[in-house]
């Protein structure tokens, strides 16, 4: 047995020891929990856990890119720099002073359905992140200034981050190519245009009907004391008004993909590249399990079907990387690899679908089963891509499940029965997702070849 086997199974073993995993197949565990609705319709986790002297606040509002509207696309990620511009209370830029100068780390991110917002401190700084959280949820400071100043952020952000990177461009705007729905289909990051052409009214609109506590859920976990807590959210949070409860959003999906096939030109690629997306069901349905497990078993790492495929056998790529974009209304999952100059990306992508045609006709065995699965248990309490933060090990990585699970489910327990879904899935579920979602008309396929320009200035 090699080296980083042999470790695999020992992280394995001494995880379930610190959890008191059963013996039987079923994985269950206990998180602590106490879930409860303040009379503004904020609801709120709390999960005690005094083994590191840390507390993590998340707050999680139901809104992303999904609830945007045309001419307005890039608002939710707009507004997510906004929330850190100052409120009543807090000045510009004393939301990180505060933190950092308190020895914790803080953060927020946009997503196609939700934006949320974290805080992790040593424990005794409890108060201080529920102020600076509830200081802007009640009064942010919305001014032409500040908007002024993050649009310019957020337009230098997709200069920097998308437009002048390889193969970005392309790639975002894939989803397009994927989903027929415009809430599922626009980028998050937005159009430059539609970023200078926000407005104070609109900003302060979105701020009312998104950013109240009816909308949103306030995850602690950590070294905390409930009664105290519980104490703490009702002085804070409990006096801030409810609004009026957001318009839904339809993001039903036909299950045919817009555009099989494209072509895009980088001008700062110096090699060709090819994607592929499959749509899939949203998350938690009855097929989302196996479909997560076979994205694993095909492109995650270098042990996985098309790594070993695409650059040790055949050694026409570069590099390949799954990825899964689930959702609570249909999502996808992708696969990218960057291909040497002489192999086309047509036979890139019959390399691909040839192992998908023998998941299809002769399914996956119990030992690969078995090994995503593994993976997946070690990633879920190692933090796996998501990173440290996002174990379940740490206070931060079970506030940000709770609050996902208490927002998207109303089921914060699922945090410690989830899992289960993952580890019953068959072979048998295995093979048939892979012809259920991973066929032609449900595809979309990019070739992303170096433009002219990028290939005369290489020379």
């Amino acid at each position: 047995m090699n080296t980083k086997k042999c470790l695999l199974i020992a992280l394995l073993v001494a995880l379930a020891s610190a959890i008191n995993w059963p013996t039987a197949r079923a994985q269950s565990f206990n998180i602590p929990f106490k879930l409860f609705q303040l009379d503004n319709g904020l609801r709120v986790v709390l999960s005690e856990d005094h083994s590191a002297p840390v507390v993590a606040v998340a707050a999680y509002y139901d809104v992303g890119s999904r609830n945007e509207v045309k001419g307005r696309s890039g608002f939710a990620h707009l507004f997510e720099h906004m929330m850190f511009q100052g409120s009543e209370n807090v000045s510009k830029a004393e939301h990180f002073q505060y933190v950092e100068n308190n020895g914790g780390v803080l953060n927020g991110s946009t997503h196609p359905d939700f934006t949320n917002y974290y805080q992790f401190l040593p424990s005794n700084q409890l108060e201080l992140a529920l102020w600076l959280e509830s200081d802007r949820m009640r009064s942010l400071e919305i001014t032409p200034e500040n908007l002024k100043n993050q649009q310019e952020a957020v337009k230098e952000e997709k200069r920097l981050s998308i437009d002048n990177q390889p193969y970005w461009p392309a790639l975002v705007a894939m989803d397009e190519m994927t989903y027929h729905n415009w809430a599922n289909a626009h980028p998050t990051i937005g159009s430059m245009e539609d970023l200078d052409a926000a407005t104070i009214k609109d900003v302060k609109e979105f701020f009312d009907t998104y950013y109240a506590p009816n909308n949103a859920v306030l995850a602690i976990a950590g070294d905390i004391d409930l009664k105290q807590a519980e104490a703490l959210v009702r002085k804070y949070f409990g006096s801030i008004p409810r609004q009026k409860a957001p318009p839904k959003v339809d993001v039903s999906e036909p299950a045919k993909a817009v555009r099989q096939k494209a072509v895009a030109e980088d001008a700062h690629a110096q090699v060709p590249a090819i994607a592929m997306a499959w749509k899939i069901p949203a998350r938690r349905s009855a097929d989302f399990y196996p479909i997560v497990l076979l994205k694993s078993m095909l492109f995650d790492g270098s042990s996985a079907r098309l790594y070993q495929k695409l650059v040790k056998e055949k050694a026409v790529s570069i590099e390949v990387q799954g990825f899964l974009d689930q959702r609570r209304g249909p999502g996808a999952v992708a696969v990218f690899s960057i291909h040497k100059p002489d192999a086309p990306g047509e036979d890139v992508q019959a390399i691909i679908e040839a192992e998908l045609e023998r998941v299809k006709k002769d399914g996956v065995t119990e030992e690969e089963l078995t090994k995503v699965k593994n993976q997946y248990r070690l990633d879920r309490f190692l933090g796996g891509e998501g990173g440290e933060y996002e174990s379940l090990q740490t206070a931060l990585g079970r506030a940000m499940a709770l609050a996902e699970f208490t927002m998207f489910d109303g089921e914060p327990s699922l945090i410690n029965t989830e899992i289960d879904r993952y580890l019953a899935v068959t072979p048998a579920q295995i093979r048939e997702a892979a012809r259920k979602y991973f066929g032609e008309e449900n595809r979309s396929v990019l070739y992303i070849r170096p433009s002219q320009k990028s290939t005369e200035a290489d020379k």
